[in-house]
């Protein structure tokens, strides 16, 4: 965490529960929020707990660095879901939008991120770490669930974080789903429930999902999240097992993910 922040902090906020967690994270210790909700999921929970709420579409890029501009933002966090398939459909971007994507050399993950970090950067906004605020979410080491993982779990477990870097290096993805020491599953565009909804049914029952970090993780954005749905989807597809990378994962809700997996038998671990 950085050892000072803006009073004064924005925030881009796309779906699921981590833009909220976020925001009430922040305004606790005083700052003030200016948000603008790049998804409608956002829009609607966001309204009522930040100081102020804008909205845009993903594609709006001009209009969204100009209104955190003239909100005097200097720092601002990108957190929250924004599924890349979007990219692949009938969006309308506006003329900064179209410029940034012209320029880029391949839509990876990170290619794209850093593109619009180089972009609010021109207007004297910088991008801070997703982790401000947030650290107690993140694990340490240590098996999390009453149920300890078996031999063969283990062992999986182990396989899965070896393939998971070699994809997250790669920036692909950042999740595989494993059986008996072969990669079932690999996320990539469609996200983390799908692919183990997708590794469930090749597998048969009987999986082991491994998340990871990318080896250089940057923080600003795309830190690994696991939370209620990730345990669910695990659930439905006949998982036996969950690895996350201790110390560099986001478990939103862990007591009640926890306890949901102590209910079904399912092993947890921080590797």
């Amino acid at each position: 965490m950085k050892a000072t922040w803006s009073k004064r902090i924005g925030l881009i906020a796309g779906a699921g529960d981590m833009p909220f967690i976020w925001a009430r994270a922040a305004m606790g210790k005083g700052a003030e929020v200016i948000a603008v909700a790049i998804a409608e999921e956002a829009k609607k929970g966001l309204d009522g707990i930040v100081s102020r709420l804008h909205s845009f579409s993903v594609g709006q890029v001009g209009k969204i660095i100009k209104t955190m501009k003239d909100e005097g933002i200097k720092e601002l966090v990108f957190i929250g879901k924004v599924n890349k398939s979007l990219i692949f459909k009938d969006i309308k971007f506006d003329l900064r939008a179209i410029t940034l994507m012209a320029r880029l050399k391949d839509r990876k993950d990170d290619t794209i991120m850093l593109a619009i970090v180089d972009e609010l950067k021109k207007d004297g906004i910088d991008v801070i770490e997703q982790t401000i605020f947030l650290e107690d979410m993140m694990p340490g080491p240590g098996v999390l669930t009453k149920r300890k993982p078996t031999k063969e779990e283990t062992a999986d477990m182990e396989f899965g974080m070896e393939m998971a870097k070699g994809i997250a290096g790669l920036d692909i993805g950042q999740t595989v789903i494993v059986k008996d020491r072969a990669v079932i599953a690999v996320e990539a565009i469609e996200g983390t429930d799908e692919a183990i909804k997708r590794g469930g049914i090749l597998g048969r029952g009987g999986i082991v999902v491994v998340k990871v970090a990318k080896p250089n993780q940057d923080l600003r954005f795309d830190i690994p999240t696991v939370g209620m749905n990730t345990l669910k989807s695990l659930i439905e597809s006949g998982g036996k097992a969950l690895a996350l990378e201790a110390n560099k994962t986001f478990v939103v809700d862990i007591e009640a993910v926890v306890k949901e997996a102590d209910r079904n038998g399912i092993a947890i671990v921080a590797v």
